[in-house]
């Protein structure tokens, strides 16, 4: 197993990573019984190691893979009970890496001196910002905005987790400026914005957009999500992208693109059913019909999306109703995925049974895209016939944001635009090794060249 492009947790399903400092008493049989005791409470086992001796125990840290607190609670209370088994400390892999936070602001250039101290600020300094005044655009490359991107919350749709609010949703942005600071060499800064009013999140971004080359909307519910990137479009002359909506889309048409050529497949005689009509499953249908599949249909919690529905619409899904579902489909899901070649889903956990699988063409391919959990996993997507099926943490959009925003920078595009996107996903989609979906994410090459070709992308519509 390469542990480059996946990981223990997802080979485990198990969101958490624990160590347990242990004290076993040095008899034979002892940490056989006690291995035992872990595979009994179903849980898989990592690194052991011996960090201590004394005259009758040895202690080791032994760690293990589990979904949570509780399941560790219960692992801990079933060693406990075994004789010779002391667990005496339980420490949270995930909670000490993620402690003090996982970014923080460095200094690019060395104060060694006092002469470097009065060139990075005064006297020396005052020079630059006269410079900049007089010309304002040498302002982007004497400043750091050319590698400088504010990542825009208000909590409201935080992974799978829902509407969590701005602080337990920090993590997830300073994640995400970790990704950006590793793989595109960009300054990403976490913007927690506590209002779920359109109006207000425009507003304070529209304020702070001069301290950034571009912006990144993360984790914002649908519609106010659209509402809010279209106003910021209008307004702001930088990038503003939506990454729960076009970076998951860029990257799930690279996996299809893939996809089709090993199951011999072309997009515009290829039928798709997407389930979702959210951010993400918005921008999906557009790049794919951009991308010249002709045969696209959305479903959301009330049914087919159709000219002519009246019920559950917004002015995005009437948007889908236009230029989806050619033939008007207004059947229900499981007669709709009958006949279908491909399925997508950015739902809810658990909507799609092995039936409606198999009642697709043969070979289909399967994206159940939820997190943490897809709308059917994907061994029973194989089971009931898939080609080809992958979750949300094999399309993963980290493999498009870093290069799309290092390309955007380093064009000085004004926006990211659908050439922009599906030259990404055509640069990830050539990169995948054969037989692979998508390419390894920590290969830093991939960034450099997606960015590469989105550059280019922009430099081409000029």
């Amino acid at each position: 197993m390469d542990l480059t492009t996946t990981s223990w947790q997802e080979r485990y399903r198990a969101s958490g990573i624990y160590t347990l400092r242990c004290r076993l008493m040095d008899k034979p049989g002892i940490l056989g019984v006690f291995m035992s005791e872990i595979g009994r409470n179903g849980k898989n086992i990592g690194e052991v190691r011996i960090v201590g001796v004394d005259a009758e125990s040895v202690i080791r840290d032994v760690t293990v893979y589990c979904t949570g607190k509780d399941d560790v609670a219960t692992l801990v209370k079933s060693l406990n009970s075994l004789e010779g088994v002391e667990v005496l400390d339980v420490r949270d892999e995930v909670m000490e890496i993620h402690k003090r936070g996982v970014i923080s602001v460095q200094s690019r250039v060395p104060i060694n001196s006092i002469n470097d101290l009065r060139m990075v600020y005064t006297p020396g300094v005052a020079s630059v910002c006269k410079e900049i005044e007089a010309n304002p655009a040498s302002g982007w490359k004497l400043t750091g905005l050319c590698d400088r991107v504010a990542i825009v919350t208000n909590g409201t749709a935080v992974l799978g987790l829902g509407d969590i609010g701005v602080v337990p949703s920090l993590p997830v942005m300073e994640g995400k400026a970790a990704i950006f600071a590793e793989f595109s060499n960009i300054s990403a800064f976490p913007i927690l914005v506590e209002s779920k009013e359109v109006d207000v999140v425009v507003e304070t971004v529209c304020r702070i957009a001069k301290s950034f080359g571009a912006i990144q909307l993360e984790d914002i519910g649908a519609p106010a999500c659209f509402a809010i990137e279209d106003q910021l479009k209008e307004r702001l002359d930088i990038p503003v992208f939506h990454d729960d909506q076009h970076g998951t889309a860029t990257v799930l048409l690279a996996a299809l693109i893939n996809g089709l050529k090993m199951t011999d497949r072309k997009p515009q005689d290829a039928s798709a059913l997407i389930l979702g009509a959210g951010a993400a499953g918005y921008a999906i249908a557009r790049i794919l019909m951009n991308f010249g599949f002709k045969d696209v249909v959305v479903y959301d919690s009330v049914g087919p999306i159709y000219r002519g529905r009246t019920r559950s619409m917004n002015p995005y899904k009437e948007r889908l109703a236009q230029m989806t579902n050619k033939e008007n489909q207004q059947c229900p899901l499981a007669e709709g995925f009958k006949g279908k070649d491909i399925f997508i889903g950015v739902a809810r956990p658990n909507m799609v049974s092995r039936e409606m699988v198999a009642s697709m063409v043969k070979n289909p391919l399967v994206f159940p895209l939820s997190n943490p959990i897809g709308e059917i996993t994907v061994q029973e997507a194989y089971e009931a016939g898939a080609a080809i099926a992958a979750d949300g943490r094999a399309i993963n959009n980290a493999l498009a944001y870093p290069g799309l925003f290092r390309g955007a920078l380093d064009a000085q595009a004004k926006s990211i635009t659908i050439e922009m996107q599906l030259a990404a996903s055509n640069t990830l989609a050539s990169l995948a090794s054969d037989g692979a979906l998508l390419p390894n994410m920590l290969d830093r090459s991939i960034h450099r060249k997606v960015a590469q070709a989105v550059e280019a992308a922009w430099k081409l519509q000029k």
